[in-house]
C-alpha cells in the first residue's frame, strides 16, 4: 500500500515538474512573434475592449428606442448577409490592397458604423450601418488569417492564432465589465435612467472614439502585397472548382455550426434579461467573466493541440460543450445557467483558432485569401438567416425552440468534423483524404 502511494506521488511529482517546462516552451513561442504580429496584437487589445462594450449594449440600445427582438434579428441578418454577398470581391480586394490597408479599412468602416447607429437613431440608418458593418466584418475576417499565416513561422503559428484570440477575449472581458456599468455612469451624467436610450447612445459614442484609436498600430504595419499574377477576381471560383472535395470537408461543418450559432448567440444578453430577469450590470459582469473564461481556453488551446492534435482538440472540446449548452438554455436557476455559460463558452470557442490554422495550413500561400473568403461565406451564411428566424420564434414562443435548433445543429457539425478528419485510422494527425 505504501509502495503504491509512493508510486502515485512520484508520478504526480514528475507531472508537476513538467509544468514549468511547458510554460517556458509556451513563452518561447510567444517571443518568436514578429513585429507585424505584435502590432496586430496591440490592435486586438483596443478593438476587443471597444467591441466588448458595443456588442453588449447594441441590443439594449435598439430595444430602448422601442423596437423589438424581431428587428434585432433582421439587423444581425443584414450585416451577416452583406458579409456573405461581398466575401468574394473582398477576397480579391484584400489581395489588391494588401493585408495592411485591408485591415485599416475594415477598422475604419467599423468605427464609422458605430457612430452612425447613434447619430441617426432610426431603423433605416440601422440597416445602412449594418451593411457597412458587414463589409468591414467581411474584409477584416478574410484578411486576418492570411495575414497571420504570412507573419508567423511554423513553430509559433498555432500559438499566434490562439494567443491573438485569447488576448482579444481578455480585452472583451474588460469591455463587457465596463459596458455593464457605462450606461449607469452616462445616465448619471445626463441625469437620466441607465436604461434610457441617451445613456446607451453616449456609451456607444465613446466606444466609437476608442475604436478609431485601434487604427494607429495598423498604420505602423510593414506592407505586403501579392504580385499581379497571383491575383484574379475569379480566383475563389477557380479554386472551388479545382478542389471541391477538400473545400466541402473544410467548410461544411463550419456552415452547420454558423446556422446553429446564429439562432441563439446574438441574443444571449436578451435571454438573461428576459428569462432570468437580470439587470445590465449583472449581464455585463457575466459576459466579462465569460470572456475571461474563453480567453483562458484560447490560451491553453495550443498546448492541448500539440499534445492530442488539431482536429482532435476541435472535436473533443466542442463535444464536451454540448451538455453545458443544454444546461445553459433550460436550467430554471440563473446561477446554474451562468455556470454552464462559462464552461460552454470556453470549450466551444477554444477550438476556433486551432481550426483556422488547420484550414490555412492545407492551402498554398496564393490561395489563402480565396479560402478565407469561402470560409467567411460559410460562417456568414448561417448568421445571415438564423437571427431573423430566431427573432420571430422568440416573439411567438420564447427561447426554447432556438436552443433546441442550436443544440441539434452543433451535434451534426461535431459529427461531421469527426467523420471527415478523425474517423479513419492509420492517418497522421490532421491529414485529410481528398
Amino acid at each position: 500500500m505504501q509502495q503504491n502511494n509512493f508510486s502515485r506521488k512520484s508520478i504526480l511529482y514528475q507531472r508537476l515538474r513538467k509544468v514549468p517546462r511547458g510554460i517556458k516552451g509556451y513563452l518561447a513561442n510567444v517571443k518568436k512573434f514578429r513585429r507585424n504580429a505584435r502590432l496586430y496584437l496591440v490592435n486586438v487589445i483596443i478593438t476587443g475592449l471597444a467591441m466588448g462594450v458595443f456588442r453588449l449594449l447594441l441590443n439594449f440600445y435598439v430595444l430602448s428606442l422601442g423596437y423589438d427582438e424581431a428587428l434585432l434579428g433582421r439587423l444581425i441578418t443584414t450585416s451577416s448577409l452583406t458579409a456573405l454577398i461581398v466575401a468574394l470581391p473582398m477576397g480579391y480586394l484584400a489581395d489588391v490592397l494588401g493585408r495592411k490597408y485591408s485591415l485599416v479599412i475594415g477598422a475604419l468602416f467599423t468605427g464609422i458604423s458605430i457612430f452612425g447607429f447613434v447619430l441617426v437613431p432610426a431603423a433605416p440608418m440601422f440597416y445602412a450601418m449594418n451593411i457597412l458593418l458587414g463589409i468591414a466584418q467581411s474584409l477584416w475576417g478574410i484578411t486576418m488569417s492570411p495575414f497571420l499565416m504570412e507573419n508567423s513561422g511554423e513553430e509559433e503559428r498555432t500559438y499566434l492564432f490562439s494567443f491573438g484570440n485569447g488576448l482579444q477575449m481578455l480585452a472583451v472581458f474588460a469591455g463587457n465589465w465596463v459596458g455593464g456599468y457605462l450606461p449607469t455612469w452616462m445616465g448619471a451624467w445626463r441625469d437620466v435612467l441607465a436604461t434610457d436610450s441617451r445613456a446607451y447612445g453616449d456609451s456607444m459614442l465613446l466606444v466609437g472614439v476608442v475604436f478609431l484609436f485601434s487604427i494607429m498600430p495598423l498604420l505602423m504595419l510593414s506592407r505586403q502585397r501579392l504580385e499581379h499574377g497571383q491575383r484574379s477576381i475569379f480566383a475563389p471560383l477557380n479554386y472551388a472548382r479545382e478542389n471541391p472535395k477538400l473545400l466541402g470537408k473544410l467548410i461544411a461543418p463550419l456552415l452547420i455550426t454558423s446556422v446553429g450559432a446564429g439562432l441563439i448567440m446574438p441574443f444571449m444578453n436578451v435571454f438573461y434579461r428576459q428569462v432570468h430577469h437580470q439587470p445590465d450590470p449583472v449581464i455585463g459582469t457575466l459576459f466579462a467573466w465569460g470572456s475571461l473564461a474563453m480567453a483562458i481556453g484560447l490560451l491553453a488551446a495550443p498546448a492541448l493541440s500539440d499534445r492530442i492534435g488539431k482536429i482532435q482538440t476541435v472535436v473533443v472540446s466542442q463535444a464536451i460543450s454540448v451538455p453545458f449548452l443544454i444546461m445553459m438554455g433550460f436550467s430554471p436557476w440563473f446561477w446554474l445557467s451562468a455556470g454552464a455559460y462559462y464552461i460552454r463558452l470556453t470549450l466551444m470557442n477554444m477550438s476556433s483558432p486551432i481550426y483556422q490554422t488547420f484550414v490555412m495550413e492545407r492551402v498554398d500561400e496564393s490561395s489563402r485569401a480565396t479560402v478565407a473568403s469561402l470560409t467567411s461565406m460559410a460562417w456568414n451564411f448561417g448568421w445571415a438567416f438564423s437571427p431573423t428566424i430566431s427573432g420571430m420564434l422568440q416573439v411567438r414562443y420564447g427561447f426554447g425552440p432556438s436552443f433546441v435548433g442550436t443544440i441539434t445543429l452543433y451535434i451534426v457539425a461535431i459529427t461531421m468534423y469527426w467523420a471527415f478528419f478523425w474517423r479513419k485510422r492509420g492517418k497522421q494527425v490532421g491529414e485529410i483524404e481528398v
